[in-house]
C-alpha cells in the first residue's frame, strides 16, 4: 500500500480511505492508481463497485490476476488487456 501511495503521490492513510470507500479520489488520483495497477480507470471503478474476491469466498480472481501479472513474457499493455478482459467476464457473470 505504501509503495502504491508513494507512486501515486498521495499519503498512505488517504489511499486506505479510498480503498475502504470513505473518500472518493479525484480523476487524477484515480487515473494514477489505475496506471500503477496496470488497469484502466474504468475497470478500477467497476472493481470498486463490486465485492472483492475474498469477500465473495473465492480466491480465484486474485490467483488469475496474479498469474497474469507474473507472466514476464507479456508486455505491460498485454497484461493490462488480459486483466480487463478477465474482469469483464467476471463482472458479467455476477450481473446474471
Amino acid at each position: 500500500m505504501r509503495q502504491l501511495a508513494d507512486a501515486v503521490g498521495i499519503s498512505n492513510p488517504y489511499l486506505s480511505q479510498i480503498e475502504r470507500g470513505l473518500r472518493d479520489p479525484s480523476a487524477r488520483v484515480l487515473e494514477a492508481i489505475a496506471d500503477n495497477l496496470e488497469m484502466s480507470a474504468e475497470t478500477l471503478k467497476q472493481h470498486q463497485a463490486r465485492p472483492r474476491a475474498a469477500e465473495q469466498g473465492s480466491g480465484e480472481e486474485a490467483a488469475v490476476i496474479a498469474a497474469i501479472r507474473a507472466d514476464k513474457d507479456l508486455s505491460a499493455d498485454q497484461r493490462r488487456a488480459l486483466i480487463q478482459v478477465y474482469e469483464a467476464f467476471v463482472a458479467s457473470r455476477h450481473a446474471d
